[in-house]
């Protein structure tokens, strides 16, 4: 029997499965968490200690039918300023309730589209987020780009303000993809803006590229990958299209006959995968790419890769608060997130509120179960003594849990001394078999297709 039968059998080519970028998923966040929960998990963040911080800018000046990320499209600039004050006022409240001497270990903004702020709007929201807690030793502030949407007194305002990784959007190179998914980015301007990174001595840059996307074919995601190598990226996320037009109905635009069935999506990704290796870059986790000497890399190595709502990261702060409308904090108690439409977030903070409109606090289980999915999705083992050790889980649960992986995934995984591992044969299998370790339903409307 084939590899890719005995996949099929397993159900691979058929499941939706979350890609747990949060344990548990954002959809099992409960509506009637407190705001107050928010703000006492802020003040228990230890004095002295770093912490992550994400502002989230939710406008773009086009929509891409592709994105399933929540965005509002504005050809004026009139309510990204407004929204930009209202970020001001957010932060303030951030700040009354943040313990003293906290730094930052990183610091990102994401969208949306960040660089549809004007360069001094971007020069003082900087210089207000490192007025309440100043980047620390060795932090990284982060931007996403987007090459259409960006010039360079921008530039040169993000250069001044201390950002030193920068991540582009790329998704695909071909004219007609680019057509069918409504983002028109060429190769030619989208290598203009990493040269203009990259002359302000911002040598760090990630790129994100999808698979799985319409008239999608071998020959095409070669021809884009060959342009995304010649841009040298650091890190290279190479993420398959979620096609949820129940969830995102801009995706409606897209004819679904157009899309490669889920065999055909395996191997667009193994031929960008097979790719991104021969020339040099580390496979991390089951969708990112970094070269050796990234951090992303020398954490996989060193078994300190994590993973959080932007994916893999070698960030290991404790903490990560989200500003911003729908933006979502995690904290060593649980997640909390803010309102997702602009109106009632503005009208929260401005009237001195957290907009906290959802959340989830830990379970005991949650925690061991976080830990022994993230293992999965990160090193594909997890270890038995680690989780009762460190996490609490119960071992006869968990020896339970492990013995159903092994008989429902057979010898795509092992039971070793240590705990349970994903063969390499198994790994297309990992978000599958990280299901087990979920204990709350599993709701196929809520996910994406598991390759």
């Amino acid at each position: 029997m084939t590899h890719t039968k005995q996949l099929s059998e397993l159900g691979l080519f058929d499941a939706r499965v979350p890609r747990y970028t949060s344990y548990p998923t954002a959809p099992h966040f409960a509506s009637e968490f407190s705001p107050g929960s928010f703000r006492d998990w802020i003040e228990q963040i230890p004095p002295q200690s770093a912490i992550s911080l994400y502002l989230h800018v939710p406008f773009c000046r086009r929509l891409c039918w592709f994105c399933a990320c929540r965005t509002q499209g504005t050809s004026s600039d009139a309510p990204v300023l407004a929204y930009a004050q209202s970020l001001k006022a957010e932060l303030e409240l951030f700040r009354k309730h943040l313990p003293e001497g906290v730094k930052l270990a990183r610091l990102h903004w994401g969208g949306g589209t960040p660089t549809m702020l004007p360069a001094p709007v971007m020069r003082d929201l900087a210089a207000h987020v490192f007025d309440i807690a100043p980047l620390a030793e060795g932090g990284e502030f982060s931007v996403e780009i987007d090459p259409n949407e960006i010039d360079d007194a921008r530039l040169d305002a993000l250069a001044a303000a201390g950002m030193n990784r920068a991540s582009i959007g790329v998704q695909d190179f071909d004219p007609e993809i680019q057509g069918i998914i409504g983002r028109d980015q060429s190769f030619e301007i989208t290598r203009a803006a990493a040269d203009a990174l990259r002359a302000r001595g911002i040598q760090s840059l990630n790129a994100d590229i999808l698979y799985g996307l319409p008239n999608q074919t071998q020959r095409r995601i070669t021809d884009s990958i060959q342009k995304l190598l010649a841009l040298s990226p650091d890190r290279i996320a190479l993420y398959g299209y979620a096609h949820v037009p129940w969830m995102a109905r801009r995706q409606q635009m897209i004819p679904s006959d157009t899309l490669p069935r889920p065999e055909e999506r395996l191997d667009l990704f193994e031929t960008a995968r097979r790719l991104l290796i021969w020339d040099g870059y580390d496979e991390i986790g089951i969708d990112h790419f970094a070269r050796p000497d990234d951090g992303l890399a020398i954490a996989a190595r060193t078994g300190r890769l994590r993973r959080n709502f932007q994916g893999y990261t070698d960030d290991t702060a404790p903490v990560l608060v989200g500003l911003g409308a729908s933006s979502i904090s995690r904290f060593p108690q649980g997640f909390a997130q803010n309102a997702p439409s602009t109106a009632p977030w503005k009208k929260a903070v401005e009237s001195g509120r957290f907009a906290t409109a959802r959340g989830h606090a830990f379970s005991a289980a949650d925690i061991w179960r976080s830990r022994a999915i993230e293992a999965l999705m990160c090193d594909f083992r997890l270890s038995r003594s680690e989780l009762i050790a460190d996490y609490g889980a119960e071992a006869q649960e968990l020896d339970d849990l492990i013995a159903v992986a092994s008989a429902r995934f057979g010898h795509f995984v092992r039971i070793t001394r240590e705990g349970l591992e994903i063969t390499p044969e198994g790994r297309p299998l990992t978000r599958m078999i990280a299901t087990v370790f979920d204990e709350y339903s599993m709701s196929k409307t809520g996910h994406s297709s598991a390759v």
